[in-house]
């Protein structure tokens, strides 16, 4: 569960004052502090002038500072830093099999616990192996798996043996149901694309969360469903590794060569919309819409319809307060957006953050799209829906289950590109 800032410095108050009373300390009057967190966000924290000492380590995928996956995660770590006095972060970036070789998960993970790490956060689904072999090597040590499902005692990838390794991560399909539902709100030739990262079950809810928004609002204007395109290419992993992936900056300009004027990002870097602002730039009507990352539109403003992104700060600071205080589990934790404010920093997990482009009359459409999810009057996830070789997915009236929403196994009918490998 996400919480409001005032609950989170409640609870962050109590394991102060419990590690304050075990060391027998005398008390002193608070202080305030304040703190940039996020991108550019004020934090003002007012602690007792007796701080924790808390340490955790952030392993990223990509380069912190990507304007996408990587970069959301380390400042949701610097949230953290910002809103429990006294708590560090230690990180290493660009963990993967091309950037780093020599590298393990399990390595990075021994030498920040060695650093003094009492919490580790690995944040990506690629590194199931490795956080699983250093969770079970280091059973005292709490560890959270972003995007991961090994804490799902319902899930397929069960780890009951591991009981100090929990999983968070966002309901993004709502985000990408906006995205999509922007896009096909703006979108002039009924052309829409999608820069897909690698193929698995996560990369496919989120593109058909796409498509299924973009059909609604694009038969919503008026228009003839049987008119709307769309078409995924991935590129073969979650970000340009040359000579590894597929050039995104070159799929993205194949997908405008091809008649497309919307390409919806779902890798986690910014090609799709750099490419859209440089064609813009020169007399094209195009538009991108990148993913992650709150600030990414700041990349081609002109050109941007909007970000959906991911806030890990509330959740992470959950977690840290929890193992401060010595009352973590390890939970699967699949949390969605605060309706009552996707961009509220200190409670939304997923937020969404209208662009420059998207045009006025769009812009209220959009509106009242995101009031029907919100209100529970929209589940788009409903069938009857078909995947793309034509079998059942959701029958007639049937509302997805988070087991089948999690686990998709093909695109949806309808969507053009690959469903595996």
């Amino acid at each position: 569960m996400t919480r409001g800032r005032r609950s989170i410095r409640l609870l962050v108050l109590i394991a102060v004052l419990a590690i304050v009373a075990a060391a027998c300390s005398s008390s002193s009057d608070d202080t305030t502090t304040t703190t940039t967190a996020g991108d550019g966000e004020a934090a003002v924290t007012t602690s007792p002038a007796q701080e924790v000492d808390f340490t955790f380590g952030m392993i990223l995928v990509g380069p912190e500072n990507d304007r996408g996956w990587s970069q959301a995660h380390f400042e949701a770590g610097k949230y953290v830093e910002a809103n429990i006095p006294g708590a560090t972060m230690i990180s290493l970036d660009t963990v993967n099999s091309a950037d780093r070789p020599e590298t393990s998960v399990e390595q990075v993970v021994d030498d920040m616990i060695e650093q003094g790490a009492q919490m580790i956060f690995a944040t990506s689904d690629d590194m199931r192996d490795g956080i699983e072999a250093a969770a079970a090597a280091h059973p005292d040590v709490p560890m959270i798996w972003s995007s991961g499902d090994s804490a799902w005692s319902e899930g397929e990838a069960y780890r009951a043996d591991l009981s100090n390794l929990g999983n968070i991560m966002g309901r993004m399909y709502f985000g990408k149901e906006i995205a999509g539902c922007a896009a096909a709100l703006t979108s002039e030739t009924g052309k829409i694309s999608y820069l897909g990262p690698l193929i698995n079950d996560e990369t496919r809810r989120l593109a058909s969360s796409v498509y299924l928004g973009a059909q609604k609002c694009w038969a919503d204007a008026g228009n003839d469903p049987a008119e709307l395109s769309f078409e995924v290419n991935w590129i073969g992993f979650w970000f340009n590794i040359p000579g590894v992936t597929l050039d995104p900056t070159e799929v993205t300009n194949a997908f405008f060569d091809g008649g497309a004027d919307v390409v919806v990002s779902g890798i986690d870097t910014t090609e799709a919309l750099i490419v859209a602002g440089q064609r813009a730039d020169a007399g094209e009507s195009v538009w991108a819409i990148p993913y992650d990352f709150a600030g990414a539109c700041s990349e081609a403003p002109d050109s941007c319809l909007g970000v959906p992104y991911f806030n890990w700060g509330p959740s992470y600071l959950d977690v840290v307060t929890s193992a401060i205080a010595g009352s973590v589990s390890a939970d699967f934790q699949w949390i969605g957006p605060d309706w009552s404010d996707i961009n509220d920093i200190d409670s939304s997990m997923i937020g969404w953050i209208t662009g420059d482009a998207l045009a006025d009359d769009a812009s209220a459409a959009l509106d009242e799209f995101v009031s029907g999810l919100a209100d529970g009057s929209i589940n788009l996830f409903t069938g009857p829906l078909n995947y793309q070789d034509g079998s059942p997915f959701l029958g007639d009236g049937e509302a997805g289950t988070d087991l089948q929403l999690w686990y998709m196994k093909q695109l949806l009918e309808g969507m053009e590109g690959a469903s595996s490998s």
